[in-house]
């Protein structure tokens, strides 16, 4: 197969979805590999060491999409990038199909098979894990007094008490900013909905870390003494609740801190407005508000490698196998199916967008096989289904 890797364009985004590392393995699969000049470079690999692991580089995307039938990229197409996708042509990236109906509108047209990257991640994905440990030191440096914060030291001086925060959600996000902010020092309450999650994170900390069921009113009992929030929940698209709404900012001391690591419009945290590195900070309620987009982009070469790593066995897989018999044997790359052959397969998106849809397993002509499993990739259901049979 002819795999094209892409330089991210997206404002903001230095990693880069395969190293030198992952092209030597898949040029040793017996694939032809093109990189766009400049790739990996703001994340540290050079073109020099795309060439010596055998890739051939190409001076732009255009030639990457032109003549490659697998391209993959690290986050969402950009307008300039539409009219160089095809039909045939297969993707992977962050599509987050949900929220882009414009794009998914294209994919659709051009009959593209895309899969969405942020479903296809057994383990949980690496950048999950990044966002939660940068996003845990990004709000330290947010409380700093220069940054607008009440000037609190995470785990206190002779004299002077540390931090309290708390941390919304126990998934990956959640437990590696625990990881973070435990090992500084910071008094850490952990919330979720989940009881099993709660306690295997207390015996994890040997009872060191406070864990609560999530909900609104435990919250704001704790708002008054709670220096940092994160939020790291994965909020179901379309509900219009909120777990902290703009009256309970009031609750909290002035200068206090807001990391909304989840990022999502019509998140949990109803004072949310998405950031950029460049202006990464506001101020509401005197309420510090990080919420940068792309916290993993600040780590460009811990997360690309990670994430090159977690996905290497799609692109193989996909590579040897074909899309079908990829999606066979692995359920987690078959839910991450977005668009094939101009049929919408991604769940959430019919949705939340009314578009009907079909289920991979129907359209790739595989549901009688015996099919690798895995849970549905959100609790979104859709019964606006179409049947080719």
């Amino acid at each position: 197969m002819i795999i094209g890797i892409l330089k991210d364009i997206k404002e903001g985004e230095n990693r880069v979805i395969a190293t030198p590392g992952e092209v030597a393995t898949l040029i040793g699969d017996g694939n032809v590999v093109k990189v766009q000049k400049g790739a990996g470079a703001r994340a540290g690999f050079e073109d020099e060491a795309y060439a010596a692991a055998g890739a051939t580089l190409v001076d732009t995307a255009e030639e990457i999409y032109g003549t490659c039938e697998f391209v993959a990229k690290v986050k969402e197409f950009e307008p300039s990038e539409y009219g160089m996708l095809r039909e045939g042509l297969i993707v992977f990236t962050c599509i987050h199909p949900a929220a882009h109906p414009e794009e998914v509108q294209v994919l659709l047209d051009k009959k593209v098979t895309a899969f969405t990257a942020e479903d296809s991640h057994r383990y949980g994905s690496p950048n999950c894990e990044a966002a939660g440990k940068q996003g845990a030191l990004f709000g330290l440096e947010s409380m700093l007094t220069i940054n607008g914060g009440k000037g609190k030291f995470v785990s206190g001086l002779g004299g002077a008490p540390g931090m309290k925060v708390l941390i919304l959600g126990g998934g990956v996000v959640g437990q590696a900013a625990l990881s973070v902010l435990h090992a500084l020092g910071a008094w850490c309450t952990v919330m979720d909905i989940n009881i099993g999650t709660l306690r295997t994170l207390s015996r994890q900390y040997n009872e060191q870390v406070n864990t609560m069921i999530s909900t609104k009113e435990n919250i704001a009992k704790l708002l008054p003494e709670t220096d940092m929030v994160l939020n790291c929940v994965k909020w179901p698209k379309g509900c219009k609740d909120y777990l902290i709404d703009r009256s309970m900012l009031k609750l909290m001391e002035k200068g206090s801190v807001i990391v909304d690591i989840s990022n999502d419009e019509q998140g949990a945290i109803e004072s949310f407005h998405e950031t950029t590195h460049e202006d990464p900070r506001y101020i509401e309620e005197g309420i510090v508000h990080f919420c940068v987009s792309n916290i993993p982009g600040a780590i460009a070469n811990s997360t690309s490698i990670a994430y090159a790593a977690s996905v290497l066995p799609h692109f193989r897989s996909i590579a040897k196998n074909g899309v079908a018999e990829a999606c066979v044997r692995d359920g987690f790359l078959r839910r991450s199916l977005t668009t094939y052959n101009g049929y919408l397969t991604h769940e959430e998106t019919s949705a939340l967008q009314n578009r009907p849809w079909i289920r991979p397993e129907e359209i790739l002509d595989i549901a009688d096989r015996q099919l690798d499993q895995a849970p549905p990739a959100t609790v979104t259901r859709s019964a606006n289904m179409i049947h080719l049979k």
